[in-house]
């Protein structure tokens, strides 16, 4: 264990992490929402237990990562019946056998100081794929209890039949293809304490 803080006490004052600031997903302040056809309309809901780290470099961007899991079980679409209806059945998210979505960034390009575009792996019941979705770091602060957080908004959309929905391939059917998700993350940062 000694061998292990003193190792990771130096990756963290290593150049390439000098300025790189960790922070954990705060899972009370963090969403992911989604969009999705429903016959002639339109249905919305929400992931709200979401956990993971960012990586992030505020002089360079393109050297910051993530690193996320939604747990499809905590979805609600204001709608009991229809949250247990997507949740257990195989058709759908199939939560016993597809707990969670993964995600981990491989590169990140920065287009200015406080917005860039992030690609990586999604999986998504049981199918992996890569994805790159624009981001916007909303601010960094104090909060109340002596931390400091991070805020960021990001935007993409899939396509349910890349993932292995058959019903997302039916034409014409009363559940639509196209996903669109909005997430808003709020990290707060992680303070690393070596003890002798």
């Amino acid at each position: 264990m000694k061998r292990f803080l003193i190792l990771l006490a130096v990756l963290v004052n290593s150049p390439a992490l000098a300025d790189s600031e960790v922070y954990g997903i705060d899972n009370s302040h963090t969403f992911a929402s989604f969009t999705i056809r429903h016959v002639v309309s339109k249905t919305t809901g929400t992931f709200s237990d979401i956990k993971g780290k960012i990586l992030i470099d505020r002089s360079d961007l393109s050297k910051s990562s993530v690193e996320a899991k939604i747990n499809m079980m905590s979805v609600n679409t204001n709608h009991a019946k229809r949250d247990t209806h997507i949740r257990d059945k195989a058709e759908y998210l199939d939560v016993g056998k597809y707990t969670w979505m993964d995600f981990v960034s491989s590169k990140v390009l920065a287009m200015s100081n406080d917005e860039g575009i992030v690609t990586g792996n999604l999986t998504l019941h049981g199918v992996t794929r890569e994805i790159s979705f624009p981001f916007k770091v909303l601010g960094f602060g104090s909060d109340p209890w002596g931390g400091q957080r991070v805020g960021f908004e990001a935007h993409t959309a899939i396509k349910a039949s890349d993932y292995g929905f058959g019903w997302a391939s039916q034409p014409n059917g009363p559940v639509g293809n196209d996903i669109e998700i909005t997430l808003l993350i709020e990290g707060v940062k992680e303070v690393l304490i070596l003890k002798p």
